[in-house]
């Protein structure tokens, strides 16, 4: 396994060089051959190298997706060059490896050593943070089968920020149909549509609701009227220089006209659409998605629900 750890510094190490130089995908594997010869030519395991060097260069894309979706209004050029390949690294063993042979907490574990061994001062902590975050978004496989190790885990005795969102399950009505709009993001769950409240000059002071309209008209395209409050959930995303924030996300069931959407290049969300309300429940959302979408459904059909917030 020793062998491995080295292979990943390799792999890191190459990556970094042809990432911070701007260089064509075809001189990467320049790079890699000069590196491993030089690091590892006694002792390198070059299959394993080879198959993991392609991965990620043949996943980059989907990956940076996932990589902003986990680590909202962090533009992927934005991270540091050597945390973004090891992110690159970690979530293409964590999401597309075969698991017997790189289960999941290994992935996790060994792209925080990485960064240990290469980032700065905080990037062990957001490389944990970013990974954890869509581990928990897979479900957690493997949670019980390790690890026993629990010495690198300190408490988080820091202060979280806490952002203010504000998003709608909207709907329109065209004839006898109504309609919910969705958006979709890279993780493959259909969601709701939302932005922050508040976070600059010009937004500063806003109300919730009036945030909501904003934030809906910005990446929807769509003008909606708030109806009523559907209730509240919060989520935690990370920051390579702030760490941890709370994200607390305040839910209304708004009207629009039924029109195009028109949804906006965001990081993280890749198709809206409209959807007949017989057709939703079939969808796949979060679990904390899912009953404020449910109670929506039962106010526009107008069916007894609990109207507590």
């Amino acid at each position: 396994m020793a062998n491995r750890h080295l292979s990943r510094s390799i792999i890191l190490q190459s990556l970094f060089e042809w990432d911070f130089g701007v260089k064509s995908v075809a001189e990467v594997k320049k790079i890699f051959a000069r590196n491993a010869e030089e690091f590892a030519s006694n002792h390198g395991d070059f299959a394993f190298m080879d198959n993991l060097l392609k991965g990620v260069l043949d996943k980059r894309k989907d990956i940076d997706l996932i990589i902003e979706k986990a680590a909202p209004d962090w533009p992927i050029e934005k991270i540091s060059v050597i945390d973004r390949n090891i992110l690159r690294i970690g979530l293409y063993e964590l999401l597309f490896a075969d698991r017997s042979q790189v289960p999941p907490k290994v992935a996790i574990n060994e792209a925080i050593e990485l960064s240990k061994t290469f980032g700065g001062e905080t990037s062990s902590k957001f490389v944990n943070g970013v990974l954890g975050a869509v581990y928990k978004e897979l479900g957690q496989p493997g949670k019980d089968e390790t690890s026993r190790d629990r010495r690198n885990k300190s408490p988080n005795t820091g202060q979280v920020l806490v952002e203010q969102l504000g998003g709608a399950v909207v709907y329109a009505k065209d004839g006898d149909d109504i309609y919910l709009a969705l958006v979709h993001d890279v993780f493959g769950r259909w969601t709701l549509s939302k932005g922050k409240i508040g976070d600059n000059p010009e937004t500063k002071g806003e109300s919730v609701e009036n945030g909501t309209v904003r934030e809906i008209k910005e990446e929807l395209g769509l003008n909606i009227k708030i109806k009523e409050k559907l209730g509240e959930n919060e989520y935690i995303a990370y920051h390579p220089e702030k760490g941890k924030i709370r994200k607390h996300v305040v839910y209304f069931l708004a009207e629009s006209k039924f029109k195009e959407l028109k949804p906006e290049a965001k990081g993280g969300l890749d198709d809206a659409k409209w959807f007949k309300l017989a057709d939703i429940l079939d969808l796949n959302f979060y679990n904390d998605i899912l009953p404020l979408v449910t109670k929506a459904i039962n106010i526009l059909l107008k069916k007894p629900t609990n109207r507590t917030n």
